[in-house]
């Protein structure tokens, strides 16, 4: 896959919405994008676990941790199936850990920072729900465009 997401706000102005600079890229694909869906959850990553653990087609799981950095929503197991399955990227608006195996998964990974301590699981989350931060709001079914500059976010494909 290549973009730069500069170039993409440059030809389509009219069309992107520009996600705050609040992320680092931490996974082993740097540059990545696909149709999004969405999880909201706080300090529990059992929709996380769910949604890697099928077939990803493609797609970006963008997860709204509520900015938590208690924990993490995602470690070294569940990006490795994330990829397995064939997701292209998760944005975790929260914590991950096992950040230097998640450097070598082939899977796009961007969060807010790191933290050793796991989710405790409890089965709470939604799946497929508005969720909004770093000043955007994301639905199912947009696209998404991430890179070390940044990511945005078009409700139409862009490539």
């Amino acid at each position: 896959m290549t973009f730069v997401t500069c170039d993409l706000c440059d030809a389509h102005p009219e069309k992107v919405r520009i996600v705050e600079a609040l992320f680092t890229n931490y996974g082993g694909n740097l540059v990545f994008s696909g149709p999004i869906v969405t999880v909201k959850c706080h300090e529990d990553n059992s929709v996380v676990k769910e949604q890697v653990g099928k077939p990803g087609a493609g797609r970006v799981l963008v997860v709204d941790g509520g900015g938590s950095k208690r924990c993490a929503l995602l470690g070294d197991m569940l990006a490795a199936k994330a990829a397995e399955n064939g997701w292209v990227g998760l944005i975790i608006y929260g914590a991950i850990r096992d950040v230097d195996e998640i450097r070598k998964t082939p899977l796009g990974v961007q969060a807010l920072a790191t933290i050793p301590i796991k989710s405790n699981r409890q089965g709470r989350g939604d799946l497929n729900i508005p969720i909004s931060f770093g000043g955007v709001t994301f639905q199912e079914g947009e696209y998404v465009y991430a890179d070390n500059n940044g990511i945005i976010v078009s409700a139409e494909p862009l490539l």
